[in-house]
């Protein structure tokens, strides 16, 4: 007799799975783009070239996500899982442990951009990392954990919301630029390529990749529950099409940002940009209309992540990659522990902020940098089932070529992840993950079992060890700052 169980689960169609992708990528990157790559030195051709590289190879990653989660249903906890099952348990544990980290720093992010766009009405939060913005952020995220621990967990009315508060700002942006005649060509093309700046054409595109990639961070969220579509063919459809509309939304922010306000005046709008392209246009009621949907649609983002980075504890944790404590569950069936130590962490995470009067942008970028680990593994890990032939035994020459299309593009985007970065960069990143290497070690003699027990493992823990006390000493001279 047939099982329908599985069947009854696959409810999703295309469109409601497309709309559901786009809902939990799209984020606060949205509004700060116009003016992040021109902060960061990029020229209009860079951006645009940023954009074509990212446009390929995320799209490449997406799919290994969304094939991984087809020929690997059963490693549902996290993507984490894909770098454990595929290169060991140390590896499995920093994937991860990166995951963990790029949550809990996007909640400072939303943070700081939250109450530098509260300081348009209220001048006393400055740029969002003065004090009165910390302890009032503090509070919120304590709040926020206290309704976890009540059992508040559903957010799917918060999210309706948000996805609200994101388009409409967008919708208007679009809509006055284009009525306004605001798009001039000549000040899109006005150094066109950057030929008077300080940075080469190849580090102007290298800078787009923190942006482009903060854009794209919780894509592989909704891959996931593509085991929820009514059928493969909906799933994979349904993300390319949320991927496109993403980009060519994205593309679009970006080229009639460049064609309102030059490189330099956009480099020097606060937070958030597009707050300061809107102006440009219409006026002062332009800023304030992106300022409330900024600040409505981070409120609920802010609720979104308190669940994804608890969860982003809670979940290794089942799978035997984080201490047994972190299941622990209360009479609401919250995970108490995960819940405590996640929320200690972002309030340490917000006094650092405090004390280096750190600014959204670089929140973002080690939010950023925490998650290319596991992203970056999760692409090797589809190349190496390709490799094996795992999956493939009864797949077509077609299906088989656009396996390996996808695996090699989403491993060579990676691995231009990583040039981009530079060696500060992952240095910066290594701060990040040394810490985890006192939770591994607790972790395994908990479970009594080999510490690191594969040649991969004992190389990868070398290497972040060694890179963790050089930034460490780079830190203490003053040569990298985190913050």
């Amino acid at each position: 007799m047939k099982d329908n169980s599985l069947d009854q689960t696959r409810t999703l169609g295309t469109l409601r799975l497309t709309m559901f992708a786009i809902g939990t990528t799209l984020a606060s990157g949205v509004f700060s783009l116009s003016g992040d790559f021109a902060a960061g030195g990029a020229h209009t051709l860079a951006v645009l070239i940023g954009w074509l590289i990212c446009g390929v190879g995320m799209l490449g990653l997406c799919m290994c996500f969304f094939q991984l989660s087809v020929r690997k249903p059963e490693m549902t906890s996290g993507i984490y899982n894909y770098a454990k099952h595929g290169f060991g348990d140390y590896i499995g544990f920093n994937a991860a442990w990166g995951y963990w980290m790029s949550a809990i720093l996007a909640q400072i992010a939303f943070v700081t951009l939250f109450f530098s766009a509260l300081s348009y009405f209220f001048p006393v939060f400055g740029s969002g990392s003065n004090f009165i913005s910390i302890l009032c952020g503090s509070a919120f995220i304590w709040l926020l954990a206290l309704l976890i621990l009540k059992g508040v967990n559903e957010a799917v009315t918060i999210n309706v919301i948000v996805v609200i508060a994101k388009l409409l700002p967008i919708l208007v942006m679009v809509v006055a630029i284009i009525v306004a005649r605001a798009f001039d060509l000549a000040v899109f093309m006005e150094n066109f390529s950057g030929s008077n700046s300080d940075m080469s054409l190849l580090e102007q595109v290298k800078s787009t990749a923190y942006v482009t990639v903060w854009l794209f961070i919780g894509i592989e969220g909704s891959v996931v529950i593509s085991g929820r579509a009514k059928s493969t063919a909906i799933a994979g459809r349904a993300t390319v099409i949320s991927f496109l509309c993403l980009l060519a939304l994205y593309l679009m922010i970006s080229m009639l940002s460049m064609g309102v306000l030059t490189q330099s005046e956009l480099a020097e709008l606060g937070n958030p940009p597009m707050a300061g392209v809107l102006a440009a246009v219409v006026g002062p009621w332009g800023a304030a209309f992106v300022n409330i949907a900024v600040i409505i649609s981070l409120g609920g983002a802010m609720f979104t992540y308190s669940i994804l980075s608890i969860d982003s504890g809670y979940g290794p944790a089942l799978s035997k990659c984080f201490p047994q404590m972190f299941t622990k569950l209360n009479k609401n069936n919250s995970p108490v522990v995960s819940v405590i130590i996640t929320t200690l962490i972002v309030q340490m995470f917000l006094i650092i902020v405090y004390f280096n009067e750190s600014s959204y942008q670089a929140c973002y970028t080690l939010s950023t940098s925490a998650i290319m680990f596991p992203y970056i593994f999760s692409a090797l890990y589809f190349l190496k089932i390709n490799i094996q032939g795992d999956g493939l035994e009864n797949a077509s020459a077609g299906e088989r070529a656009k396996s390996w299309f996808f695996a090699i593009i989403g491993t060579i985007y990676g691995a231009w992840l990583l040039y981009a970065s530079g060696v500060t960069y992952i240095l910066i990143s290594s701060l990040l993950y040394g810490p985890g290497i006192l939770l591994y070690l607790y972790t395994r003699k908990e479970q009594k079992v080999a510490l690191l027990p594969s040649v991969a493992d004992k190389a990868t823990f070398v290497i972040m060890v060694s890179a963790f006390l050089l930034s460490i000493v780079m830190l203490y001279n003053k040569t990298i700052q985190p913050f």
